[in-house]
């Protein structure tokens, strides 16, 4: 059966004010905010969480706060030792989306995306770690850039769950595109029959119809 998790930026503050309602949705269901994506060829790599208060610089009941620049440094450490493997091994593109998605997980979105790029320059046709670093760069705000690296792994797979679930979520939040998000959403139900989260992707196709109408 397809599965399909959601996108949605972790800073609400953000120039493109990406604030999706799936993420109530996601919620409910138990769906992690973030991008999942599996494929047989990369291991699973680490979802990023919503950027909470502590991540912010504020506090989060008895625990000290933490800002991003501790949370680099606690990236930094945790992705020490794969680095020095990755030099000693420097054509696994496992290890390198490994790492990319310890950085990821800590909001150092940029630093992430380097990984995904190199591992990516090792193994073109990894769907899944070319999805994921769209996401990174949306996150840090490169709408266009996320949605060029979508269209690429939808050459390699064009019916891929997760790359035509964001591509439409960043068109509709991103780009205001409506009549495009509906577009791709409605072939990733076409193309994908059994899909477990097919309410949440019809919802959100009748947002974006009723978005045409306001």
């Amino acid at each position: 059966m397809a599965r399909v998790t959601s996108l949605s930026r972790p800073n609400a503050g953000l120039s493109t004010k990406v604030v999706f309602t799936l993420a109530t949705v996601c919620l409910l269901v138990g769906l992690v905010v973030g991008y999942a994506l599996l494929d047989n060829r990369a291991n699973p790599t680490v979802i990023p969480q919503p950027v909470t208060a502590s991540a912010r610089g504020g506090t989060t009941g008895n625990h000290p706060a933490l800002t991003l620049d501790q949370m680099k440094q606690m990236a930094d450490m945790q992705a020490s030792a794969l680095v020095e493997k990755s030099k000693v091994d420097p054509k696994n593109a496992s290890l390198l989306i490994q790492i990319a998605g310890i950085y990821q997980a800590s909001h150092q979105f940029k630093e992430a995306a380097t990984y995904f790029e190199r591992a990516l320059q090792l193994d073109p046709k990894n769907v899944a770690a070319r999805t994921q670093m769209a996401s990174c760069l949306f996150y840090s705000d490169d709408v266009d850039g996320a949605i060029a690296l979508l269209n690429q792994a939808l050459q390699y797979n064009p019916n891929d769950v997760n790359a035509l679930f964001n591509l439409g979520m960043i068109k509709y939040r991103g780009k205001q595109d409506a009549s495009g998000a509906i577009a791709v959403w409605q072939h990733l139900l076409n193309t994908n029959p059994n899909l477990d989260r097919r309410p949440i992707v019809e919802q959100m196709i009748a947002e974006a119809k009723a978005s045409m109408k306001n």
